[in-house]
């Protein structure tokens, strides 16, 4: 799985609590495995958001992406379920 980063993923990261990005990396290397892999708890969102999707870094903290492609996605953002307002 090809994964590209949007800017808005790369600025939210950044921001992110080490703890939180060692997590982040963790199930990045699971989702390119698998992305549906069910401990990511990956899920289509609905509304406005119905074209992405999104998956658990923990409780609090998920990454919001896009299937661009076959075999490739691209990380909108990163962050607590504010990302999706």
């Amino acid at each position: 799985m090809q994964v590209y980063y949007h800017p808005r993923f790369r600025k939210a990261y950044f921001r992110l609590p080490l703890k939180i990005k060692i997590k982040a990396e963790a199930k990045e290397k699971v989702f390119r495995e698998d992305p549906h892999n069910p401990s990511l708890k990956t899920h289509k969102l609905n509304g406005k958001l119905s074209r992405f999707w999104s998956f658990s870094v923990d409780r609090k903290y998920r990454i919001l992406f896009e299937f661009s492609k076959k075999n490739e996605v691209i990380f909108l953002d990163v962050g607590n379920h504010k990302i999706y307002n």
